[in-house]
């Protein structure tokens, strides 16, 4: 049976989906990342031999996912900050001796919700993830936005608070601030160390917990209600680890939305559950690799 192979190359994990061009996910695997030693190039490189391996024949496309701006051609990562050092115009092709398919990895999440997911039937979406920072991707009329030099959809930096501090790419008061899981203690003056461990405080009665949290869903519906009236879309997906808080997180939202959202002619625009989870920028990089 013919397949193809989507990789997402995160900063912990390394996701790998084998896959059909009708998207029926043959085999899934993940395996650490090992940043620090800078193995991961060799780690793909032996997981893909392997698949190869069991499966008798190569597979028809490649696909990788990863964190930065992709390069025009589609063979590298152009530009990256501050992680997975050597990334940054590192290309996959030469050193994998097939053709690879490169892209970020917030617009392969949306593409794998567009083709297997959430996202699947509508043309208009607009993706947030919620983890450690916030990041995000724009379908327009069917098409991935990807901008003059790949930035588009970096929408945890866009600014809630022009009086806030910066953030890592300047932004005053941006959204990544203001919900990232990296900064919980900062926002939390020293309380809470995850944002799971802020959820649970507020789930069990703790009115400063409480407030933060809410707090933190204020501006997450400011933002949303700002993408609502530049892009128009027919659903905002909301993903990432930050998510799985479930109705912890999706009723204050839907009750800020309420407060917030223009909605003329009485149109509501939907805000849902990202439906892939972890597989979703794998699933997604062997999209983009198809070409479906």
């Amino acid at each position: 049976m013919s397949y193809s192979v989507g990789i997402d190359l995160g900063g912990t994990n390394i996701k790998i989906v084998v896959i059909t061009s009708e998207g029926n996910v043959l085999e899934y695997l993940t395996c650490d990342t090992a940043d620090a030693e800078g193995s991961w190039a060799g780690t793909i490189k032996d997981q893909l031999a392997s698949i190869r391996n069991k499966r008798g024949d190569a597979p028809c496309h490649i696909g990788l996912a990863a964190p930065g701006l992709a390069a025009r051609d589609g063979r590298s990562i152009a530009y990256m900050q501050g992680r997975l050092q050597g990334l940054e115009g590192f290309v996959w092709d030469e050193f994998l001796g097939a053709p690879v398919v490169v892209l970020n990895d917030a617009h392969a999440a949306l593409l794998g919700e567009v083709w297997q997911g959430a996202a699947k039937g509508f043309r208009n979406v607009i993706l947030l993830t919620l983890g450690t920072g916030v990041g995000g991707a724009v379908l327009v009329e069917g098409r991935l936005i990807k901008g003059q030099i790949g930035r588009a959809g970096h929408l945890g930096h866009i600014s809630v608070n022009s009086d806030g501090a910066l953030d890592i790419v300047n932004t005053p008061g941006s959204l990544e601030q203001m919900i990232g899981n990296y900064n919980v203690g900062e926002r939390s003056a020293g309380r809470f160390t995850s944002t799971r461990k802020l959820v649970e405080a507020h789930l069990a009665g703790d009115k400063d917990a409480t407030a933060i949290w809410l707090r933190s869903i204020f501006h997450l519906a400011a933002a949303i209600a700002s993408f609502i009236n530049a892009f128009d879309p027919e659903i905002v997906i909301v993903g990432g680890g930050i998510a799985q808080a479930g109705p912890a997180l999706f009723e204050p939202l839907s009750k800020e939305l309420d407060r917030v959202e223009w909605r003329p002619m009485g149109h509501q625009v939907h805000v849902i559950p990202a439906a892939l989870g972890e597989k979703a920028g794998a699933i997604g990089a062997a999209y983009h690799a198809i070409g479906i």
